[in-house]
């Protein structure tokens, strides 16, 4: 059965046999891996998956050019299947490009609808943090990604160049 879970050191060598299908230098919507992160050595992998967690804590300062942020991983026992992230607010780049949801599922997992249901677990806890909408994007291709969006009510705003090339822009109501 799958879960969210906040990111565990425990699963260290399933998210890198997860990083291995994507290819190390490929991007993972929601992961939140920076180009400095070490997740390769045991302490590199912890240091990162106590930032991740840091990042929800509002008593714990932020990043400069990072919004507070909650990340969960999509897990089966202790395999890691994805990622997914809630960010709080938004800079003006995420508003344009980015959005309040990122993520992303490991390749030998896609098709099952798990960043669909994932993302409907999460839509409670952007409403609980006073989101009455949130902004959710995806490239101008990726259809499997607007069908998650889709899925889950969100309704197409617009499809517009940005600094991040071409994207689909949705807007999901967290409120009644």
């Amino acid at each position: 059965m799958s879960e969210l879970i906040a990111p565990s050191i425990r699963l260290h060598r399933s998210f890198l046999a997860a990083r291995q299908e994507w290819g190390a230098d490929a991007h993972q919507d929601g992961v939140g891996l920076r180009p400095v992160d070490d997740v390769e050595t045991p302490d590199g992998f912890s240091a990162w998956v106590s930032r991740l967690n840091q990042q929800s804590d509002a008593t714990m300062p932020v990043d400069v050019g990072h919004v507070r942020s909650t990340r969960w991983w999509i897990t089966e026992g202790e395999t890691y299947l994805g990622a997914i992230e809630l960010r709080h607010h938004l800079t003006p780049v995420m508003l344009e490009a980015i959005g309040h949801i990122g993520y992303s599922v490991r390749p030998s997992a896609r098709g099952r609808g798990l960043a669909t249901w994932a993302l409907a677990t999460i839509l409670p806890e952007a409403r609980t943090l006073g989101l009455d909408r949130v902004l959710l994007t995806c490239d101008d291709n990726n259809t499997a990604s607007a069908r998650t969006i889709e899925k889950n009510d969100g309704v197409l705003e617009d499809v517009r160049a940005t600094t991040l090339g071409r994207k689909r822009r949705y807007w999901i109501q967290t409120t009644s």
